[in-house]
């Protein structure tokens, strides 16, 4: 299974916080890392989103074709973000849209065991991977990928 965590690209300030959307350069960054990931990821990629605004103009970027997942709204927890990816047991890639610090915990968490408090910048994506070798199960991270680095 890969499983890419997507953190929601650069929003605007403001109240209430489900409402908050993106700004130009948000868009800008939504939209580089949708071309970045458009040929790397196979057709059957699933794409899981937070109903907040900000989450739902990212997930837009790459496609309209999105479930949008309440349970990881702001304030998830990392376990609530491996849950809703369906993470190790769904077979296709998934493609999650969500938030801080539920994503960097949740990174975390696939490569240590411990839901540390790691970030991921705003429009960037981790990507991993779980394989099985020789007989264990391992967890690769294939890339890491930063708005800033394409553009």
């Amino acid at each position: 299974m890969d499983l890419i965590l997507w953190r929601h690209a650069e929003a605007v300030d403001g109240l209430p916080d489900i409402k908050r959307e993106l700004t130009r350069k948000g868009h800008k960054q939504a939209r580089d890392i949708a071309a970045w990931l458009t040929p790397r990821l196979p057709g059957s990629v699933s794409v899981v989103t937070s109903p907040a605004e900000r989450a739902l103009q990212t997930a837009a970027a790459f496609t309209r074709d999105f479930v949008v997942n309440g349970s990881i709204a702001p304030g998830a927890s990392a376990q609530a973000v491996l849950e809703a990816a369906g993470w190790p047991a769904t077979g296709d890639p998934v493609l999650l849209v969500g938030h801080q610090p539920a994503l960097g915990e949740a990174a975390a968490m696939l490569l240590t065991g411990k839901p540390l408090p790691w970030s991921i910048k705003k429009g960037a994506i981790w990507w991993f991977r779980r394989r099985a070798r020789d007989g264990h199960v391992q967890v690769v991270l294939r890339a890491v990928m930063s708005p800033e680095l394409l553009g």
